[in-house]
């Protein structure tokens, strides 16, 4: 598809110059067909691990690797779901997408030389595919060697991976740069740790730049049907008139959560393909709660089947696998407009009315999924925004929020083995230390004695001890302490302790700020009601009892 050109400046300054880096062709075009030799070496186990893949392609493409690397956590949060396609037909960690608006997957095959298949479902591949398309963008700027050694100068080059053009493209590349600004820390399928270490940048957006003014926020004048949303911070990015229907047979009686199955920029993309046959009204990003308007309330947008003609559909970015998507100021920014939403056509701010695309009558869909908390987002709704405030901005993987003063509180708590790293390693050797277990010096290196020290802690506790951290001994760890008697209304350490374990119990976030109020309230209940427990929502011995023993 047509796409922008994007001036560039002669700026010479070299980021990642310890990258080592693989001769091109003397045209300065990606060199011909990358064969097996080319993609990254085995781990001691006979598998490539994601982080030589990143610095491989990155020397092969001449990328820089964290670029490449943030494009990737921009995508997909570096989780290539098996091979599965996304909503837009994107494969893997890159997002290689095969639809008619977007063949990044189809060029990726051309330049490399790697099949389709392979593409789809290897890492490692996927990856260089998604090197290839970045550097092909680079040449056709016309980027020399000196600009692609300055990270700053790729700008143009990530707006066109993002398959888009205008300001979606801006705000794509804007995204990735806020990445890379301020870093991030993510925990892959498999255990492996993919980092990239802050950084100031500047971005060289050249004709980009004009694109940062604020979103115009009325309708073109042919339209003339008045202001395109009620929510004053959404933008206006229409869908192809083939996705949606002028009009509604029905009134407007609720709403209904989706969840993307694919990034932002590319959900938003989709929605204007002619050939896609599907739309929502409101997209919500996952990195700062961005809204994004495609089909205007008094239209019928098409996803949810039957429901369609009365509901108001919000797509929300990620996946429904991966709740580290699913940030405190996602929650937040959905909930004000749905709770603008219903206040506008006097919708009912209950379960029966703000539904998931999954209760709809006559789908198929699973979303918004397990992941999606239900408690939290409805307190949000009803105006419980204050009463418990956040702290997680970014899930688990992220580097840039997510964690307590103490170390101890994150928006969720992954799955961690031996050779992991990171912050939550360093919260789990405390919480060992702390209980009598020898981790070794708390330092986010999940080595041999953090690995004794857990499968001790599992054996004395009854908990499997294989030196896994899931769930489970999550929990035991973070509930471990005292049994006071806690209701709504309370607050103190002790709450910001249950806080902690009943998000790794529930796998959903409930913000640890240390008071009891109604989203707690709730996520209490639920837990009670999954152990069996007497469901009053008040924490007294035997919810305690249950939390120690990691259920």
């Amino acid at each position: 598809m047509p796409r922008r050109a994007a001036a560039h400046t002669g700026r010479r300054a070299s980021v990642l110059a310890a990258l080592a880096v693989t001769a091109l062709s003397a045209t300065g075009t990606p060199a011909a067909a990358a064969t097996a030799a080319h993609l990254p070496a085995t781990a001691a186990d006979g598998r490539h691990t994601m982080n030589q893949a990143f610095v491989q392609a990155a020397g092969r493409f001449d990328v820089p690797r964290d670029l490449l690397a943030a494009v990737g956590y921009g995508e997909t949060h570096l989780d290539g779901h098996t091979g599965r396609p996304s909503q837009a037909n994107g494969y893997g960690v890159m997002h290689l997408a095969s639809n008619p608006a977007n063949r990044t997957l189809e060029k990726a095959a051309d330049i490399t030389g790697e099949p389709l298949s392979r593409l789809r479902r290897d890492t490692a591949a996927n990856i260089l595919g998604g090197a290839a398309v970045l550097r092909s963008y680079a040449d056709r700027l016309g980027l020399d060697g000196d600009e692609r050694d300055d990270i700053d100068a790729w700008y143009p080059a990530v707006a066109q991976y993002s398959g888009t053009t205008g300001r979606a493209a801006t705000r794509y590349a804007d995204t990735v740069y806020a990445f890379l600004t301020h870093g991030f820390a993510a925990t892959v399928p498999g255990g492996e740790q993919i980092s990239v270490t802050a950084r100031p940048v500047a971005p060289e957006k050249g004709t980009r730049s004009e694109t940062v003014a604020p979103e115009k926020r009325t309708l073109p004048a042919t339209a003339g049907r008045g202001p395109i949303t009620p929510h004053p911070s959404a933008l206006w990015v229409p869908a192809d008139a083939h996705n949606f229907t002028v009009g509604r047979t029905a009134k407007i009686d609720k709403v209904i959560i989706h969840v993307t199955q694919g990034s932002y920029t590319g959900s938003i993309k989709w929605f204007q393909d002619p050939t896609a046959e599907v739309s929502a009204h409101y997209v919500v990003r996952s990195s700062d709660g961005q809204v994004t308007q495609t089909v205007r309330d008094s239209d019928t947008a098409y996803h949810a089947k039957e429901a369609n003609a009365s509901a108001l559909g919000i797509e929300h970015e990620g996946y429904i696998d991966d709740p580290s998507w699913f940030t405190d100021t996602m929650y937040r920014a959905s909930a004000a407009l749905t709770r603008t939403l219903c206040d506008k056509y006097g919708i009912p701010k209950d379960r029966a009315h703000i539904i998931g695309h999954s209760e709809a009558p006559g789908t198929d869909h699973t979303d918004p999924g397990r992941y999606w908390d239900w408690n939290r987002y409805m307190g949000f709704v009803e105006g419980d925004s204050s009463s418990e405030g956040g702290n997680s901005t970014g899930g688990s993987s992220s580097g840039s929020g997510g964690s307590s003063s103490d170390g101890l509180g994150f928006a969720s708590y992954p799955l961690l083995q031996s050779g992991a790293s990171g912050a939550q390693v360093t919260a789990v050797q405390q919480l060992l230390n702390t209980q009598g277990y020898a981790a070794g010096a708390a330092d986010g290196s999940f080595g041999m004695a953090t690995l004794s020290a857990v499968k001790a802690y599992q054996t004395t506790r009854g908990l499997p001890a294989g030196g896994i951290v899931g769930p489970k001994t999550w929990t035991a760890l973070l509930s471990a302490g005292s049994t006071p008697t806690l209701r709504q209304g309370d607050s103190g350490a002790d709450v910001k302790r249950l806080q902690r374990s009943l998000t790794a119990a529930l796998g959903t976030t409930v913000d640890a700020v240390g008071t009891f109020g109604p989203v707690t309230a709730k996520a209490v209940r639920t837990y009670q009601t999954r152990q069996g427990l007497a469901v009053t929502g008040i924490v007294s011995s035997n919810t305690w009892a249950a939390l120690h023993a990691g259920r």
